[in-house]
């Protein structure tokens, strides 16, 4: 299954999306993954926050909701498309440069832990333009710095709007950022994400193509 780690997907315009939600968040979560395919072409990693005195249940309830794989992200784990790598209870969920994860005991951000911040800074610094961060509902401002991170480095923001939001504050401090290139109600998001991943994977492919007929035609040039 070699074939599968993301490095070998360079005509996928993106190379991971991470969603960060809070009140409200499973069900709004549950619905997303819900309308994907089974074969999505990019990894998707999870920011919920959680007690840290229980054990998360989400991997277990996301699996029965979704034909993607689910899973509770470990350390030093290779990103796949087509799964769902879900933050442990009480440690930071970080996408790493080579496409792989590490769990944090970095200290809390915004009082939170596992933070929204926290894992869409780290995919906007590991994989640029090429990432996309959601913000779902929740309470308090978590995901406003991680927001900036991913549009100061071209990457695409998709934030829940406030009639399809369980709790609107999350959202909304995203929003006041001004840098959100998308406010979307729920179950528009999912449509969303797959067209911006598979548009875009064919549109990389056309030029793809076109740069290699244009390479073509000047060695076979004068």
């Amino acid at each position: 299954m070699g074939h599968t780690v993301v490095s070998h997907f360079p005509n996928v315009a993106y190379n991971v999306v991470a969603i960060a939600a809070s009140r409200g968040g499973l069900k709004a979560i549950s619905q997303i993954l819900s309308t994907l395919p089974a074969e999505f072409p990019a990894p998707i990693t999870l920011v919920q926050h959680l007690s840290p005195q229980h054990r998360s249940h989400m991997a277990e309830i996301l699996s029965r909701r979704t034909a993607l794989q689910v899973k509770e992200a470990e350390e030093g784990e290779l990103l796949r498309p087509g799964t769902v790598y879900i933050a442990v209870p009480n440690k930071h969920l970080v996408v790493n440069p080579d496409a792989t994860l590490s769990l944090s005991d970095a200290p809390k951000i915004n009082f939170v832990r596992p933070a929204g911040d926290k894992l869409f800074t780290s995919v906007a610094s590991s994989f640029k333009s090429r990432a996309i961060g959601v913000v779902l509902t929740g309470k308090d401002g978590d995901g406003v710095l991680g927001v900036l991170a991913i549009k100061k480095y071209g990457g695409t923001v998709i934030v829940q709007d406030e009639a399809s939001s369980e709790c609107f504050s999350m959202p909304k401090s995203a929003i006041d950022t001004g840098k959100v290139d998308f406010v979307l109600p729920l179950d528009a998001i999912a449509h969303r994400l797959l067209t911006l991943v598979t548009t875009q994977e064919v549109h990389s492919q056309e030029l793809s193509q076109k740069s290699s007929n244009s390479s073509a035609g000047l060695t076979s040039g004068r």
